[in-house]
C-alpha cells in the first residue's frame, strides 16, 4: 500500500484532534495507491478501542472500484493490532487494516485473518 504524504498527514491531523480517544475513519484506496481519507467519528469514544461511523455513502465507493482501508489511531502503543482490535475485528476481517502510533510517529498496515496477523507493505511518498 502507498500512503502519499497528504494523505498520512490528513491521518496525523485527525488523530491529534481525537486526543484523549482513537481516532477512525476509512482510507480510499485505488489499486495499491491511497487517493484520500475520509475521517470518521469513533461512535465508542475511547481511548482503547473504536466504533467506526461514517458518511452513509463513503461505503458505496466499493461500488466504484475503490477499495477501503479501516484506519485507527494508536495514542501510546504501537502501530500493531491490539488484542480488542483482533477481538472487534467484524467486518474488517482480510481487509486493509492501518493504524498510526501517535507516541512514536509510526505508520503500518495488516491484514487479519483467520490466520493471524499479517503486516502489509507500506511505502509513504
Amino acid at each position: 500500500m502507498v500512503i502519499p504524504s497528504e494523505v498520512r498527514r490528513a491521518l496525523v491531523e485527525h488523530s491529534r484532534s481525537e486526543v484523549p480517544n482513537e481516532a477512525c475513519g476509512l482510507i480510499v484506496l485505488r489499486g495499491d495507491t491511497a487517493e484520500r481519507y475520509e475521517p470518521g467519528r469513533n461512535a465508542a469514544a475511547s481511548p482503547y478501542r473504536f466504533e467506526l461511523d461514517v458518511a452513509p455513502d463513503v461505503w458505496f465507493l466499493e461500488d466504484e472500484g475503490y477499495e477501503l482501508a479501516v484506519f485507527h489511531s494508536h495514542l501510546s502503543s504501537p502501530a500493531r493490532p491490539s488484542r480488542t482490535d483482533v477481538e472487534n475485528i467484524g467486518l474488517w476481517k482480510d481487509k486493509p487494516y492501518v493504524i498510526l502510533s501517535l507516541a512514536r510517529g509510526e505508520l503500518a498496515a495488516f491484514r487479519i485473518t483467520d490466520e493471524g496477523i499479517h503486516e502489509a507493505p507500506l511505502t509513504e511518498q
